[in-house]
């Protein structure tokens, strides 16, 4: 029996980069189709599931099919999906972006059953799922002998149960979460009882080494151990499995594929592969049991697209390029994220006054009046696991209704939380996080943490401070307190003097981070007072508009502490060789690619 996983596809549907206005030639669901097909026709019994996070990611998802656009068709995503035959999914995180009612209105479009046993709906006894808690799939399979068998599958779905913290502005009192490895221990046994035959977990879960607990967002290695699954399609953290990166965990079997001995695989982001798990089943007088198992994941490079799938999307392609070539205002420079992480950036810049000026119209008349309005946000596209091509690059000229989008590629809403000097300095404590321990002389250390995300590094404009390297991370990536002694934050100033642990400021942000997303939970329903419906891309739109000639100019908010004597290697992506000067202003020097293809530079501290 050959399983076939789709995750994370985040609305990349066709090889077409929306926020550039340019074909890349590979990746996207289109890509991942002409796999799909190819696959099937290798095996005689073949399922195709989605373990979660289809639904947003792209303006075709996010702004073309948002009601208001004028787009009238069915949902692109679903489109697509539907014709390449998907027999069950689950939803991600992401599918709640947009509020409980689209989600149910738009699934209402998928020709597939989508389960989810962990999200209840909010009542007394919270008992009632969203979707059904599992299913069963009845399918006739053929053996190798040719005969025909009446196979009953199992199908659980699983996601992170933050759900209800990251978009708690859709979902306060409306829905709750459970533990996924406690939900699987309780329903497993009732999906057997039930007649399965086979278990699939569509798990948009990651894998985490850390010891399980309550609650634990990426839980697909302690999900490996719960009896009575037989396989685990994984998500949400944008990883690949099998893959070398995770050998030598305890519990993870690289080589073999297996999660606390349970077949396993993750199919990266973006369509950017196709998990296959192929599973020997044997039939004994104790039913069906796995007798061995093969998982890989096939890259999309160099794969063509779906002919078929390209025409079905024609429409809401050609509308979705019309909507993002509208025109806002005019940039004199270039607004890129390739050093977002090592200086005062233009790009993350121009959000930050987009949200306080939002922010501060919001609050006159109110008893918030006066109080001196800050603004965070963090650069969303930084290379990472998406690898080094994920980066913003907006060019000079025209700034166009897609450059809004790709330097703010997610659907969060404005937020204003009444903090104290003492909790921002907390805040800032966390985004530095991102930083590696720099040691004072050495040479040539490695900057950046590459287990906590660019997304995680949050600058707050309206303040001054440095970031000491020589000391160790205060926190971890949960947000857990690890180094109580520890400050990396230093000279913390407002309007030049130093800020007092009891003043109080008004911070602009997101939803994901005011509701405690990231490592920033205590930051969750702590001095919340403005919480909008209003994406803050449409605000950093309305900015442009309001603004044409975006500001050039980058207001000093943060620095490296100096380490005299000290070096770092700090990687980006290649297209940063075309901005020699910002390499010069740093003193950076080139030490060409990694193996990745990200380039790498020197960086004296």
């Amino acid at each position: 029996m050959r399983l076939l996983e789709t995750t994370d596809v985040h609305a990349h549907l066709l090889p077409f980069d929306y926020f550039s206005g340019q074909n890349t030639g590979f990746s996207g669901l289109a890509c991942v189709a002409t796999l799909i097909r190819q696959a099937r026709g290798e095996v005689q019994n073949c399922l195709l599931f989605d373990s979660g996070d289809f639904l947003q990611g792209t303006p075709i998802s996010d702004m073309t099919a948002q009601p208001g656009t004028g787009w009238t068709g069915p949902h692109p995503v679903l489109t697509a999906m539907n014709l390449l035959g998907y027999d069950a999914a689950t939803p991600g995180n992401h599918e709640f972006n947009f509020g409980l009612n689209w989600l149910h209105e738009t699934l209402s479009q998928a020709s597939f059953p989508v389960t989810c046993a962990n999200a209840l709906k909010q009542s007394r006894d919270g008992a009632e799922t969203l979707f059904p808690p599992y299913l069963i799939l009845k399918r006739q399979v053929l053996d190798t002998r040719g005969n025909s068998h009446d196979l009953r599958i199992g199908v659980i779905g699983l996601l992170p149960p933050q759900i209800t913290t990251w978009d708690q502005y859709h979902l306060q009192e409306r829905v709750c979460s459970r533990d996924i490895v406690e939900t699987a221990q309780t329903l497993v046994p009732q999906i057997r009882a039930a007649g399965a035959d086979l278990v699939i977990a569509l798990a948009h879960t990651g894998i985490d080494p850390a010891t399980p607990f309550s609650m634990m967002e990426n839980a697909a290695l302690p999900l490996g151990a719960v009896a009575g699954i037989d396989a685990i399609l994984a998500g949400h953290s944008h990883q690949i499995f099998p893959s070398s990166g995770f050998q030598g965990t305890v519990g993870i079997d690289a080589c073999a594929a297996t999660l606390n001995g349970t077949p396993a695989v993750m199919a990266g982001f973006g369509g950017s592969h196709l998990g296959v798990l192929d599973l020997g089943l044997e039939k004994g007088a104790q039913g069906w049991r796995v007798t061995h198992h093969r998982a890989q994941a096939r890259t999309t490079q160099a794969t063509p697209p779906d002919p078929a799938i390209c025409a079905a999307l024609e429409k809401a392609h050609q509308a979705t390029v019309r909507l993002t070539g509208r025109s806002l205002g005019r940039t004199a420079k270039p607004l890129h994220s390739y050093l977002s992480l090592i200086r005062n950036d233009a790009s993350v810049q121009l959000v930050t006054r987009a949200q306080r000026l939002a922010l501060t119209q919001r609050l006159k008349g109110t008893e918030h009046e006066g109080l001196p309005v800050l603004s965070a946000s963090a650069p969303f596209k930084t290379g990472g696991r998406a690898g080094p091509l994920h980066y913003s690059d907006v060019p000079p000229g025209d700034f166009l209704l897609r450059n809004a989008a790709d330097l703010y590629a997610f659907p969060n809403t404005l937020c204003g939380l009444r903090l104290t000097g003492a909790q921002i300095r907390d805040w800032l404590e966390r985004a530095a996080i991102i930083f590696n321990r720099i040691t004072p002389g050495g040479d040539d250390q490695v900057l950046i943490d590459p287990a906590v995300p660019g997304h995680n590094f949050d600058v707050i404009d309206g303040l001054t401070y440095q970031i000491d390297l020589s000391q160790p991370a205060r926190f971890d990536l949960s947000g857990n307190l690890i180094a109580a002694s520890a400050r990396r934050i230093c000279d913390l100033c407002h309007a030049g003097k130093p800020v007092a642990d009891k003043e109080e400021f008004i911070v602009a942000t997101n939803n994901f981070r005011a509701f405690g997303g990231g490592p920033y939970p205590v930051l969750a329903n702590v001095g919340l007072i403005h919480s909008g419906h209003r994406a803050i891309r449409d605000i950093l739109a309305k900015f442009v508009s309001d603004h044409p000639d975006i500001p050039s100019d980058t207001q000093p908010i943060w620095t490296f502490h100096p380490m005299p004597g000290t070096s770092a290697v700090f990687e980006t992506g290649p297209g940063i060789r075309r901005y020699p000067r910002d390499l010069a202003a740093l003193n950076a020097t080139d030490l060409g690619d990694s193996d990745a293809g990200f380039a790498r530079f020197r960086l004296p501290l």
